[in-house]
């Protein structure tokens, strides 16, 4: 082994080996465990939250395989509908200032063909990086052949059984890309804004109770009255209630409209009247359908103003019912068209109040455009029916959420489902198998031609496809079966399906879980017809957020590429990287600024052991999950610790008798306290670490590992190895090389799951001391997980050797506090002492007098007087190292009163920061808890302080 861990040496070539052989793939042996990637956007890169989720499954897959399950980590990327249409129409405005309708539907969808085949590869070289040990040879896309036949056969199959649909409905519209887009795709920005109150006229000479022939509604989208239909009161208002079913006169366009009694409309809330717009509000919709109001819709697929309203009932049928909307809004952005109402209200002497107002308004997170609910033609699944199973699955306990917690996330959505928008005005993305004749009659089939035949159509009738294609959700919703050849019964579907666990994040629980759910249980089923669900468990993640828990965004230049925290980025890169593609020059100098006050040397390598164990280490059971760049450095600090520690063991090993059985004897061996001690804590480590990775808890398992590893392994164990191998007998000797060597070989496979590259490259040097035969299985992948054994833990061993460390713990501290060089030997003193305590004073004196630099240790009668002392416990017994002549009583008391000075200044810094109101007000959660836990430390260190003042003072 090389002097110093370089992770950049090592990790491209050992995961090309494994590739290469194939080591990756099912071994077609023992039970089947299969994990389904959540595809990843073929548009992007991966980000941290994907680096966590990746992390995750890689460890779950290598801990199964090692256990001799037979593991397929199935991989693949999802098409991304609007995402990869946006990007190449970007680079084709920007190459040849061209749009997609000069090139036409089918070259436009060569082109983002050709744009896959050129950059779609940067995620799989991602995820190569981060070790994933996915079987490359199965690698599907959403697009792909066998995928987009599974489509065709879901919407066909569902449409027979009356589950798919097409309707005029509300749904979120971009004005700008065109196209409906699902909820999950609408960012909500809080803004400040206003709220237009205005005043309707009653209509036929009607009054209210006070006398006034109109009644005030308010609204904060005032273009939209030229649409409404209806104003709501609350039944229970004594206001209104002699006003229920009266006309009001809708000014500017002077339509007569019904006043309806309904709860929507809220009492305590503004004036108590709310003005219903069916077609362009989804709350409104839902008053509108209760009360069979007419829907007007006043705007076209720009989001401007029509010429006449286009009126439906709620049935979706289009109705004779006149709309017209005077010319001078005609054409209008709905933007100018509100200035336009607003003003025209004003002149009428209907504008009764303008009003500072807080709202929150949807926006496109592609466009950033503002979404208008917009009435459409769209294809819908009819979902109630499919979510009866996949609720009573989750209810019965076939699917389990982890935490549990998010079983109420899923049910309430669940148990309120609407059907679901499954169309999009797109054309990138899996076509509608539907066919129209020229009189507006569908057909829907796999292909034109079984349209044709299964309706007995005559060859000289036109049929045109539908246009839109389908929402991205519909097919990745089928990707746990139509990774696996589905609709053909395929062996790989029988042996991987239901896959085990489900890894992902709380905000796609209902647009893609519950939705993989409803499909997989309607379209497989097992040998006895019952339906099956797509996966046993669902691992719900939290979210990665930056430092201060904040939500990583690039437009808060906040993101944090996990390549960069593998390989490291020098800060100018870094600034460039977080800067080149922002608009905003403002925007790009405020995040430059952050960039380099936050990262002033840009990011060191950390290597890919360090960043996946991190991400373990931080993966709590919580929503949100603050990173922290100083863990990171931890971490890479603790490979650097089991690399060193690694190289300790086989310097003391190699070309030396370990104690093998290789020739037919087993050789004498005499094993240390030492020996039996590390032993049996490894056995419990194993126990510990699985346990957590079974119940999914990373984060105790990575603290597990790490706790044994720094600070039994290698802060006690090697050296308490140092006394035998340096004056043991040859029968100690091979017992201590014996059990170096089998702690780090089985150490190395307990962390190979989370760490893989600095495990595998260690363990190629361990395995033949261990005498492992690594020709049938070279790799420590391959290599069985440690398993609890009962046999090796020496109950006895491990209390003694606890108690031993606690005695050296206790002269460590003794020299810590007084400042007392660890070089210098000490006198020790034993007082209270039990016959247990002689005994193992007795058994451990070499351990005792070595590692504590002790010159001698005393014990005390009851009769005995004891010197002033510093005083250590172990249980009942005392350790007491008599203090005088040790040390310079006043330098000692000059030092620790400038200590107690320096901390009384930062205290005073913090204090006066957490009682300035500004401060507490403006500064992020996480830092105000930083500036606390710095407060309570201080504290803590100022009464210890004032301890070993108080102990020198006795001098």
């Amino acid at each position: 082994m090389e002097k110093t861990f370089n992770p950049q040496a090592i990790e491209q070539e050992l995961y090309q080996s494994w590739e290469t052989k194939g080591y990756f793939k099912p071994s077609g042996q023992g039970t089947p465990y299969s994990i389904m990637i959540p595809p990843p956007n073929v548009t992007g890169s991966l980000h941290m939250g994907h680096a966590f989720q990746d992390t995750i499954m890689d460890t779950l897959t290598r801990y199964k395989r090692m256990q001799g399950n037979n593991t397929l980590w199935q991989v693949g990327t999802d098409h991304a509908g609007i995402a990869t249409q946006m990007v190449v129409e970007r680079k084709l405005a920007a190459e040849e200032g061209k749009t997609r309708h000069d090139l036409g539907r089918d070259a436009f969808i060569d082109r983002i063909w050709d744009w896959k085949k050129e950059s779609g590869g940067t995620i799989t070289k991602q995820l190569r990086r981060l070790g994933a040990s996915v079987d490359w040879d199965r690698e599907r896309f959403t697009m792909d052949d066998g995928l987009s036949e599974a489509v065709k056969e879901v919407f066909v199959r569902l449409h027979k059984e009356d589950l798919i649909y097409r309707g005029k409905r509300l749904v979120n519209w971009d004005p700008k890309l065109h196209t409906a887009i699902s909820d999950l795709e609408v960012e909500n920005k809080d803004k400040k804004g206003f709220m237009w109150n205005f005043r309707y006229p009653l209509a036929d000479g009607v009054k209210t109770k006070d006398g006034k022939d109109y009644i005030v509604v308010a609204t904060t989208r005032p273009e939209t009255m030229l649409g409404d239909t209806g104003v709501a009161v609350n039944p229970e208002d004594e206001r209104y209630i002699d006003l229920i079913g009266k006309d009001i006169i809708l000014p500017i366009v002077g339509r007569r409209i019904a006043i309806v009694a309904d709860e929507h409309a809220d009492m305590e809330k503004g004036t108590g009247c709310v003005k219903i717009t069916p077609a362009h509000d989804f709350n409104d919709n839902e008053v509108g359908k209760r009360h069979q109001l007419d829907m007007i819709n006043i705007f076209d697929k720009d989001a401007a103003i029509l010429t006449q309203g286009e009126t439906y009932s709620f049935n979706g049928k289009e109705i004779a019912f006149d709309a017209p909307i005077p010319e001078r809004f005609h054409g209008l952005d709905r933007f100018a068209a509100r200035k336009l109402v607003v003003s025209e209200f004003d002149d009428l002497g209907l504008l009764e109040e303008i009003e500072d107002h807080s709202l929150t308004v949807p926006y496109g997170d592609r466009s950033g455009v503002v979404i208008e609910p917009l009435l459409t033609d769209q294809w819908y699944v009819r979902t109630a029916p499919l979510a009866e199973p996949a609720k009573k699955a989750v209810a019965d306990g076939e699917i389990q959420f982890v935490p549990k917690q998010y079983e109420n996330m899923y049910n309430a959505w669940m148990n309120d489902i609407q059907d679901w928008c499954i169309s999009r005005q797109l054309w990138w993305g899996h076509r509608i198998p539907a066919w129209y004749d020229n009189e507006g009659n569908v057909y829907v089939g796999r292909d034109e031609a079984e349209v044709r035949a299964e309706n007995n159509l005559a060859a000289d009738l036109e049929l045109k496809q539908d246009e839109d294609v389908l929402d991205t959700w519909f097919s990745s919703a089928l990707w746990t079966f139509s990774t696996q050849g589905w609709p053909e019964n395929t062996d790989d579907l029988k042996t991987f399906h239901p896959s085990e666990v489900l890894v992902t994040g709380f905000d796609i629980i209902f647009f893609w879980v519950a939705r993989m759910i409803m499909m997989t249980m309607h379209f497989i089923k097992d040998e006895d017809g019952k339906p099956q669900v797509p996966f046993k468990t669902v691992y719900v993640t939290g979210l990665i957020r930056d430092e201060n828990g904040d939500k990583m965004s690039k437009s808060k230049g906040n993101v944090l590429d996990p390549i960069d925290m593998i390989d490291g980025i020098d800060l100018e890169s870094l600034v460039t990287k977080r800067t080149s593609n922002l608009m905003q020059e403002k925007v790009a100098k405020k995040i430059e600024k952050t960039t380099r006050k936050t990262f002033e040397k840009g990011i060191e390598a950390h290597g890919t052991d360090a960043l996946r164990f991190t991400l373990a280490a931080m993966a709590s059971t919580g929503r949100d999950i603050n990173w922290d760049m100083n863990r990171l450095e931890g971490y890479r600090n603790f490979c650097n610790k089991l690399w060193n520690a690694s190289r300790y063991v086989l310097m003391n090993t190699e070309e030396h008798d370990c104690g093998f059985n290789t020739d037919g004897h087993t050789p004498e061996m005499s094993f240390s306290l030492a020996d039996r001690w590390i032993l049996g804590q490894f056995q419990h480590t194993v126990k510990t670490f699985s346990e957590h990775v079974d119940n999914y808890r990373f984060d105790l398992a990575a603290n597990t590992a790490y706790e044994f590893t720094w600070n039994q392994f290698c802060d006690w164990y090697l050296e308490l190895t140092k006394p035998v191998l340096f004056k043991g007998d040859e029968a100690q000797q091979r017992a201590t090389r014996h059990t170096l060597v089998t702690v780090l070989e089985g150490l190395l496979r307990l962390m190979h799951p989370l760490m893989p590259y600095i495990t595998e490259t260690i363990w190629q040097s361990v395995a033949p001391l261990a005498a492992i035969d690594t020709t049938k299985a070279d790799s420590i992948m391959l290599q069985a997980f440690p398993e609890f054994d009962a046999s090796k833990v020496d109950e006895l061993a491990m209390a003694d050797l606890d108690w031993v460390k606690q005695f050296i713990v206790g002269i460590r501290n003794i020299r810590g506090e007084m400042d007392i060089s660890p070089n210098k030997p000490l006198n020790a003193f034993i007082k209270n002492a039990e016959p247990e305590d002689a005994r193992r004073l007795t058994a451990n004196q070499q351990f005792l007098q070595g590692l504590a630099k002790l010159e001698s240790i005393n014990v005390l009668t009851a009769s005995d007087e004891a010197p002033v002392s510093a005083t250590a416990m172990v249980g009942n017994m005392e350790i007491l190292i008599p203090m005088a002549g040790l040390i310079d009583v006043e330098a000692e008391l000059a030092r620790l009163n400038k200590n107690i000075e320096k901390i009384n200044k930062d205290l005073q810094r913090v204090q006066g920061k957490l009682s300035n109101d500004s401060f507490v007000s403006k500064a992020p959660p996480a830092v105000i808890e930083k500036e606390q836990a710095k407060l309570a430390e201080m504290e803590a260190a100022l009464a210890k302080l004032a301890e070993q003042k108080a102990t020198i003072n006795a001098l």
